[in-house]
């Protein structure tokens, strides 16, 4: 960052002008005294031994010793900027001011920006620093790369502590509905820009804020009905609440949109052309004391400009009224018993789809939407929290990841297999409170 070039840039001319005379004399002092091995006595701690000190310093107690103390402070000093000079750009998370915003951008591009449990916990303080910072008047979140604005949580790293029962399996879902809710509930305008793979956990740190900016190579989904889990990050809160039941469908089938359906679906506020973004960026955070309706002018007009896929159909429209019909059933039994009475090409597709979907996945998601949809943000992020939990000690995520994403089969063993099974008891026990364990916002 600017800042930190500045500091090692005006650190460097006290050194050059005070400390290097100095430091010619004693070139072997080491540069700090942290227990890493010294540099010149490889047998020793790094820190300073009376043999390294030239008579000149003295050999009584240096840090007695004001001009020693000097050179061994600035020494640190210069190690620290230089560290944080070299890993700004390599950070999975870069965290920065301009102007009147606050700008957080995921920086994983080989990992398509998955969020694991660091950059959560990078990303929520500086949040809620900014949410109280007065000179902070919008917050911007995008990803690095151009494929991916976050194609979801870091699910590798879950899916290794869960089997070993590593307490990670407990803190990212904590961290990460904490830092959802903390998005839902920000005083200050919040603007994401989903360009490119926005799934899972990538559309649980957008679609809470206020202004959700899709373009031509946004890709939406929540998929995880495939790998034996459900649609969580608050999916419970805003999925029911897209028209009709589209959100039900999405959640169970994870059905992806592309581009601008995903405006037309109500999941973004506003669309336009992906080269355009960078000018966007520009013009947000050259806002002066801007309040929400100016940002939201200053999107509308980007938006009305845009003419990309405008005259398009939604990809959906004629299917919705069999969606609202077939998905507003009661039971998962109900639904599949739906799809097959109605026999069409569309209704059959849903069936093989849904077919390959974890049985325990699609109860619980099903019950999770129906209940979400009367619930608050908050508490939808609480059920979800004791779900998540509950799929920790099945067996169907961790199969379901093997399937998907490790060995890639696409064959994976449910136990369950059917829906059948799946009995009422069960699926309940997944929604009991947890006590004391229960997710605190």
């Amino acid at each position: 960052m600017k800042f930190q070039s500045a500091g090692l840039n005006s650190v460097k001319a006290v050194w050059q002008r005070q400390l290097a005379p100095l430091w010619a004399a004693t070139s072997t002092v080491c540069c700090c005294y942290t227990q890493h091995r010294c540099f010149t006595d490889k047998t020793k701690p790094h820190h300073l031994a009376h043999s390294h000190l030239p008579a000149s310093l003295g050999t009584g107690n240096w840090e007695r010793n004001p001009r020693l103390k000097a050179i061994n402070r600035l020494q640190v000093i210069l190690q620290h900027l230089k560290m944080s000079n070299q890993t700004d750009s390599t950070a999975e998370v870069l965290l920065e001011k301009r102007g009147g915003a606050g700008i957080i951008t995921l920086n994983r591009p080989k990992a398509l920006n998955a969020l694991n449990l660091s950059m959560i916990k990078k990303i929520y303080p500086q949040l809620k620093t900014w949410e109280q910072d007065p000179e902070t008047f919008l917050i911007i979140i995008k990803g690095t790369g151009g494929k991916a604005f976050c194609a979801g949580g870091d699910i590798r790293a879950i899916t290794e502590a869960g089997k070993v029962g590593d307490k990670l399996s407990q803190e990212f879902f904590q961290g990460e509905y904490r830092l959802n809710n903390a998005i839902g509930t920000c005083k200050k305008p919040y603007v994401a820009l989903i360009d490119g793979i926005t799934m899972g956990g990538g559309v649980g740190i957008s679609v809470h804020g206020h202004f959700r900016v899709a373009t031509e190579k946004t890709l939406f989904a929540m998929p995880e009905t495939a790998i034996g889990l459900f649609p969580d990050v608050g999916g419970g809160y805003f999925l029911p609440r897209l028209s009709g039941k589209l959100g039900y469908y999405l959640a169970l089938t994870g059905c992806r949109l592309k581009g601008r359906d995903v405006l037309k679906a109500g999941i973004a506020t506003h669309f336009l052309e992906s080269e355009k973004l960078p000018a966007l960026e520009k013009d947000l955070v050259a806002l002066k004391s801007p309040s929400k309706d100016n940002i939201a002018d200053l999107l509308n007009s980007y938006h009305k400009k845009c003419t990309v896929d405008q005259e398009k159909k939604f990809v959906l429209d004629e299917h919705m009224e069999k969606i609202n019909s077939i998905f507003s059933a009661n039971s998962m039994e109900e639904i599949v018993k739906k799809l097959k009475q109605d026999g069409s090409p569309f209704a059959i597709k849903q069936l093989e789809t849904l077919n390959k979907m974890s049985p325990t996945s699609l109860k619980l998601t099903l019950r999770q939407l129906r209940e979400g949809a009367s619930m608050s943000l908050q508490e939808v992020l609480r059920m979800e929290y004791r779900l998540s939990q509950a799929c920790m000690k099945g067996q169907d995520f961790y199969e379901g990841v093997r399937a998907v994403l490790i060995d890639k089969d696409q064959s994976p063993k449910w136990k369950p297999p059917a829906l059948e099974e799946v009995s009422d008891e069960f699926v309940d026990n997944c929604f009991k409170p947890l006590g004391n364990d229960d997710l605190k916002l």
